[in-house]
């Protein structure tokens, strides 16, 4: 489902790639989740920010909101680390905005063979000469338990 998303924002005469700066700040975003540095997250993240989680749909408003659970999520010893993969980022012709397309995953910080994943949408907004994200949406496509070994 997904490819025919990126499909249609080809179609449609965006210029679908990943060779976009949004590309560099979502990689920087996965590695301050991975490390742990919400100083780098804040950086990241429009004041006004919002995201859609990907199994319920709960909603958290506003960088101090998702701020305080990312500090909750890394004090967790059975968190899970979150990876984005963008599959295309297209930019508007009329505005400093972009959306990005694409997969994202979850794996528990110590690797017991279990996953979640499925796909996202996020809207970025070039501010002062940066990169921020302003909205991001995931859905939950799938999941992979652990096998128990007895």
């Amino acid at each position: 489902m997904l490819e025919l998303l990126v499909a249609a924002a080809a179609a449609q005469g965006f210029d679908c790639s990943t060779d976009h700066p949004a590309a560099a700040a979502r990689a920087t975003f996965n590695r301050a989740i991975r490390e742990k540095k919400t100083g780098v997250i804040k950086r990241l993240l429009d004041e006004d920010v919002v995201l859609v989680t990907g199994t319920d749909s709960g909603v958290i408003s506003g960088r101090d909101a998702q701020l305080a659970i990312w500090r909750e999520d890394f004090k967790n010893p059975n968190r899970i680390v979150f990876q984005r993969t963008p599959l295309c980022i297209a930019a508007s012709k009329v505005e400093p905005i972009a959306t990005e397309i694409g997969r994202w995953v979850g794996r528990p910080e110590r690797p017991d063979g279990s996953e979640v994943g499925g796909d996202y949408t996020a809207k970025w907004r070039k501010v002062d000469g940066r990169w921020l994200l302003e909205a991001e949406i995931f859905t939950t496509m799938h999941e992979r338990e652990a096998l128990a070994i007895p």
